[in-house]
């Protein structure tokens, strides 16, 4: 399916048909590509066993973003998308004794999914929380999962000397930032401050980043844009100004160019060449945010919102192409660019 770009379409035009694609892979067990580490015979069991929320949609953390986009989809939308269905899925998938096993899971295997996947079921519960009326109801039966991620977050930063900075899951960026902005709703504020702290640990005198190099061969967030977009959230608006001209000095020139134009998909049904379909959209929404971040008068704005539409027209149409590869995760990324750039 081609999509239309021109003009930009906004989520509601979008939203029966990843409503629908959402709906299809939530609920699709097969292919799956498990992250279970097994320790025995006893220990090897279908996907269902010991994920009955999370089976679906190839993997874990897609399972969990894709229900954080039929919740979105939800809270905003839902006089686009057929919502009986929508409402039948999540009740089915997010009760207390599904989602008391996820947390089970998540507390035996303590490095499983850091941090991306653990970042998007903060959001998920975030996006509950928000979305009143049964949405409560999720939220309290992910409260348990939740509780069992805040604790991990803490232990795992408590130890972590380095962040991770390629552009794939262990992107350690990415995931602090989507952390930020889900701790309050999901309950758990108290990580927004261990997660600052962090943040500026890490990346606070970071200069002159080598963003020439990207993007690598198969990113699906920019190391560059998410670090900014995290730093963005952490710093005063002068702060982050100053910043962001140390760390990416050419950006007020255009530069490097290969940051800000579209990446190149050779092969888009290659699972892993087709993650750069979703480094589009990433950068898309990292650049409409950075640029949001800056001063009104900042003369960076104009090219780096600019170069968000370019990045995320050129990714739409690859976005449902009747390809399990790469639909069962797309449709949350476009949704995040689509909702930066009505932010912006």
């Amino acid at each position: 399916m081609v999509l239309s770009t021109d003009p930009l379409p906004t989520v509601a035009d979008l939203a029966p048909r990843f409503a629908g694609l959402a709906l299809e892979n939530v609920t699709r067990e097969f292919p799956n590509a498990p992250q279970h580490l097994v320790t025995g015979p006893g220990d090897i069991a279908p996907p269902r066993v010991h994920h009955p929320a999370f089976y679906g949609s190839y993997d874990w953390h897609s399972a969990v973003h894709m229900h954080w986009l039929l919740v979105r989809l939800l809270r905003r939308n839902r006089t686009e998308i057929d919502e009986a269905a929508v409402r039948e899925v999540l009740d089915r998938h997010l009760t207390p004794e599904h989602l008391m096993t996820e947390a089970v899971y998540l507390r035996a295997n303590p490095t499983f999914e850091r941090p991306y996947g653990w970042a998007w079921l903060l959001a998920l519960a975030a996006g509950c929380a928000a979305a009143g009326g049964d949405g409560a109801r999720w939220a309290g039966a992910l409260r348990p999962a939740v509780t069992a991620v805040a604790e991990l977050v803490e232990g795992w930063l408590a130890k972590a000397t380095y962040p991770v900075r390629h552009g794939v899951h262990a992107n350690s960026a990415f995931a602090l930032g989507l952390v930020l902005d889900s701790a309050e709703a999901a309950g758990c504020a108290a990580l927004a401050g261990v997660v600052t702290e962090t943040a500026r640990r890490w990346f606070g005198s970071d200069r002159d980043y080598p963003a020439a190099w990207e993007p690598s061969g198969q990113d699906f967030v920019s190391p560059a844009l998410t670090e900014a977009d995290l730093m963005r959230r952490v710093l005063t608006r002068e702060e982050f100004a100053a910043w962001l001209s140390a760390f990416l000095p050419g950006l007020a020139h255009g530069e490097p160019q290969a940051l800000l134009e579209p990446p190149i998909v050779s092969d888009r049904r290659d699972p892993h060449i087709g993650h750069l379909i979703g480094l589009a959209l990433s950068r898309a929404a990292a650049l409409w945010a950075i640029a949001a971040a800056l001063p009104a008068d900042d003369g960076r704005r104009p090219r780096l919102t600019a170069a968000a539409e370019t990045q995320l027209k050129a990714a739409l149409p690859q976005v449902i192409a009747g390809d399990f590869v790469s639909d069962h995760w797309l449709a949350t990324f476009a949704v995040l660019a689509l909702d930066a750039a009505d932010s912006a």
